[in-house]
């Protein structure tokens, strides 16, 4: 992909990823927490958070790739730790997961009959793991034609973008 469309690319998924890290998934906590009992949506609202922490990070590597583009300097060292750090402490948050499970089947004394938001509860954790590994390890998202051409080709995923640069420590 070429330098300008891949700028032209990312001048609009990097606010929509920044959208979705501080308005699309906080206004799903705040109307989740208004609308339902807490004792059914703590494994929601877990997963959800993850995904918050998680988006943020990709949000702002997307930020600092778009800026690299530009030509607009970055502070190299300080972001490449950033991302390595976070690449490190994301599983502790996975491993939370089954806790705040195990949290949730408490408060509902082992019933999910009538908790909808359960089966939610478990998409949003899923869906942050899958985020983590997009970000950091193999690109599972699928979003243009160039990507879909490289799959049909090489039959197989590409390695992650933020993996290749921290592979090369360099944004």
């Amino acid at each position: 992909m070429s330098k300008a469309r891949l700028i032209k690319r990312l001048q609009w998924y990097y606010p929509t990823e920044k959208l979705h890290t501080y308005v699309s998934f906080p206004a799903i906590i705040l109307y989740v927490i208004y609308r339902y009992n807490l004792a059914d949506i703590v494994l929601l609202i877990y997963g959800l958070l993850v995904c918050i922490v998680i988006l943020y990070q990709g949000q702002w590597y997307w930020k600092l790739k778009l800026d690299r583009l530009k030509g607009i300097d970055i502070d190299q060292e300080k972001n490449l730790h950033f991302f390595t750090s976070w690449k490190k402490r994301n599983p502790y948050l996975f491993m939370l997961m089954p806790l705040v499970f195990l949290i949730q089947c408490y408060l509902q004394a082992w019933t999910f009959s009538t908790n909808k938001m359960f089966i939610w509860g478990i998409l949003a954790n899923v869906f942050a793991i899958l985020e983590h590994i997009n970000y950091y390890y193999t690109q599972l998202m699928v979003d243009n034609l160039y990507d879909l051409k490289y799959i049909m080709k090489n039959k197989g995923l590409k390695k992650a973008s933020l993996a290749k640069d921290l592979a090369e420590q360099n944004i």
